[in-house]
């Protein structure tokens, strides 16, 4: 059932890193690191990869966790989307990755699936990805040779490829604790709710200066072959007063930014009217709180 390979179980990131050396991230064969395997096992089984070896990630207890403190967010690789359920403060800061982690899956694979893994699946439908990215946030890779931070809008590089060099791996997801009159807020579309693959997500943030639209962040899961910032509607919002007409107008650029597939789920046209009418619905939704 499974292919064959060798299992190693470092106890500190140093030998994580020296026995993650030559490998190739997002590659079918090499040296992989196994974190929460909710993706993993699943590729494993269908034969989709077949690694020679698997790093296990399960003793390094360092790169789990969840920290706020000096302006920042810092969260462990390893943290979990129960982790992020079970934090005291995060929903204040952060509530559209609250609000996907509820959506995320079952209550078992949400013990297990990783924030980090979510995001170097690579899969158009990460539901972490699109709250992550309205967020600005930024991500930790670590190799023998030393650490290096890549913004996560620079991380994806096409459909399961990624910023990530051999022997990589991530260490932190990070990013600044929005300002104080901001709001931001994530809506997943699937077929049901829980244990389902993403239709269409949608996460929005947005700050409000003087009456105004200081920053606009539209991010769109399982639309294109990546996770995607709407970076034209977002312009269309900032430095504005936002007037039903203009959201509207905006969400309908969003449109213009996706190229979603039809596939077993829903059609592309489906996929085209879902970002538009969400985008608006969160827009609005984010504007309302700011008002």
């Amino acid at each position: 059932m499974y292919a064959d390979f060798d299992l190693v179980i470092p106890e500190t990131l140093d030998e994580a890193l020296e026995a993650l050396a030559g490998a190739v991230g997002g590659g079918n064969g090499g040296t992989q690191p196994l974190a929460g395997g909710t993706n993993m096992i699943v590729d494993l089984r269908a034969r989709r990869v077949a690694p020679s070896r698997l790093v296990g990630l399960g003793r390094l207890d360092g790169l789990r966790g969840i920290r706020i403190a000096d302006g920042r967010v810092r969260m462990g690789a390893r943290t979990t989307m129960s982790d992020i359920l079970r934090h005291p403060d995060l929903a204040g800061h952060a509530p559209s990755l609250v609000d996907q982690a509820r959506v995320f899956g079952g209550q078992m694979v949400r013990n297990a699936a990783t924030v980090a893994g979510n995001i170097c699946s690579g899969s158009p439908a990460a539901d972490a990805v699109p709250a992550l990215l309205a967020l600005d946030a930024e991500v930790t890779l670590a190799s023998p040779s030393g650490t290096r931070v890549v913004p996560l809008s620079e991380f994806f590089l096409g459909y399961k490829r990624d910023a990530r060099a051999p022997g990589e791996l991530m260490t932190e997801i990070a990013w600044d604790i929005p300002p104080a009159h901001s709001s931001n807020r994530f809506y997943k579309l699937a077929l049901r709710k829980g244990d389902a693959i993403t239709v269409v997500g949608v996460a929005v943030a947005l700050a409000a200066e003087d009456g105004k639209c200081g920053t606009a962040r539209i991010a769109l899961g399982a639309v294109a072959p990546i996770v995607k910032r709407a970076t034209a509607a977002e312009a269309m919002l900032c430095g504005q007063a936002l007037t039903p007409e203009l959201i509207d107008a905006a969400a309908r650029q969003a449109v213009d930014d996706v190229d979603p597939i039809d596939d077993i789920r829903a059609s592309a046209e489906y996929r085209r009217h879902c970002v538009h009418a969400l985008t608006r619905r969160l827009v609005t939704q984010a504007w309302e709180r700011l008002t």
